[in-house]
C-alpha cells in the first residue's frame, strides 16, 4: 500500500508561485507514474500534470503549459509541482495520484489512478 501526503498549498495573489509537494511512504514509488489532479468546486478532478517513472517523459493540461513544472526526486519518494503565473481558475483542491501499472504516464481520468493524497487547497484571489 501506498500513502500519498500533499503539502504546499495555500492563498496566494494572482501571478504569483506555490511548490506543491507530494511524498510518498509505505512503499518505494520510483518504478511508478506519478503527478498532479486538481478539483475546483462543482466539478470533476482534472488531470494537470504527469511525470514518467525516470522523469524522462512529462505531460501538462493545455490550461497549465508553460506556467507549472512537475518534477520528482526517487531518493526522497517525492514528487514536487512548480506553480508559476497562477490565476484564479487555478484555485482548486490538488491532488498527487500514483498508479504501480504505470511507468510513463498517469490515466488522464482520475478512475484510471489507483493511489491518491487527501489533497491540498490551493487560493488564488484576483
Amino acid at each position: 500500500q501506498v500513502q500519498l501526503v500533499e503539502s504546499g498549498g495555500g492563498l496566494v495573489q494572482a501571478g504569483g508561485s506555490l511548490r506543491l509537494s507530494c511524498a510518498a511512504s509505505g512503499r518505494t514509488v520510483s518504478s511508478y507514474a506519478m503527478g498532479w489532479f486538481r478539483q475546483a468546486p462543482g466539478t470533476e478532478r482534472e488531470f494537470v500534470a504527469s511525470i514518467s517513472w525516470s522523469g524522462s517523459s512529462i505531460y501538462y493540461a493545455d490550461s497549465v503549459k508553460g506556467r507549472f513544472t512537475i518534477s520528482r526526486d526517487n531518493a526522497k519518494n517525492t514528487v514536487y509541482l512548480q506553480m508559476n503565473s497562477l490565476k484564479p481558475e487555478d484555485t482548486a483542491v490538488y491532488y498527487c495520484a500514483a498508479d504501480p501499472a504505470r511507468r510513463l504516464r498517469l490515466g488522464v481520468h482520475a478512475y484510471e489512478n489507483d493511489y491518491w493524497g487527501q489533497g491540498t487547497q490551493v487560493t488564488v484571489s484576483s
